[in-house]
């Protein structure tokens, strides 16, 4: 029985998810404060995270922050706050999706359901080169010229997948699916931002780009 964490709260609703969560045979425990919900995820194992943005105490943006610190627990934001930048600080905080209210409960389990099966799915312990470029995608580390470059969870991806598809163009749609799931309605605007981002710090100045665009195609790296 997989065990989830609900951080949320509005009582009625976490009791609403919580009995639906139930009914799929989930295992639940609330917590309806920020500081509750980033102590519970830090001392126990969970196999899945759900967790408010606007908390009393502690906003779910800076436990997200803090979990990510010291555990992957795989994270889904759920939220009223869908404009696309409240999207991206969400992501780029750690969490793996994010879900505007309101939503159907059977959008939520859909996602549940994906995240579950792609959790660990960008794991591989093969040591990826490109240039100057090293990716350990097992220890989640990436260097430049030998130098540790710090990265986002998303940004990592994204550089991942391109590695480990070199030489193959892969279209907004295919990173999309492969870093945020088939089912998210994450904007494919996204991908161009974190593509944006990860230039910023993979790159060398005044060279080519490593993450090649192709117009109309999509993005690519080369040997």
């Amino acid at each position: 029985m997989n065990k989830i964490l609900l951080i949320e709260d509005e009582k009625n609703l976490a009791r609403f998810i919580e009995l639906e969560l139930q009914h799929e045979s989930y295992s639940v425990t609330q917590a309806y404060d920020g500081l509750t919900g980033l102590r519970l995820a830090e001392e126990e194992a969970w196999d899945m995270i759900l967790l408010d943005v606007m908390l009393p105490g502690l906003n779910g943006i800076e436990v997200c922050r803090r979990i990510r610190k010291v555990k992957q627990t795989p994270v889904i934001m759920i939220t009223a706050r869908d404009g696309l930048s409240d999207t991206i600080d969400g992501l780029d905080s750690g969490a793996d999706d994010y879900l505007a209210k309101p939503f159907a409960i059977e959008e939520l389990l859909a996602r549940m359901r994906s995240l579950f099966r792609r959790s660990g799915s960008l794991n591989d312990a093969e040591l990826l080169v490109c240039q100057d470029i090293k990716l350990d995608a097992l220890g989640r580390t990436m260097t430049k010229d030998g130098t540790p470059v710090e990265l986002t969870k998303r940004e990592f991806d994204i550089l991942l997948v391109l590695m480990q598809n070199m030489g193959r163009v892969m279209t907004r749609e295919m990173l999309l699916e492969s870093v945020w799931g088939y089912e998210s309605d994450v904007d494919m605007k996204v991908v161009d931002v974190y593509i944006s981002y990860l230039r910023s710090k993979i790159d060398s100045p005044n060279q080519p780009s490593i993450v090649q665009t192709l117009r109309g195609l999509g993005y690519v790296i080369r040997k």
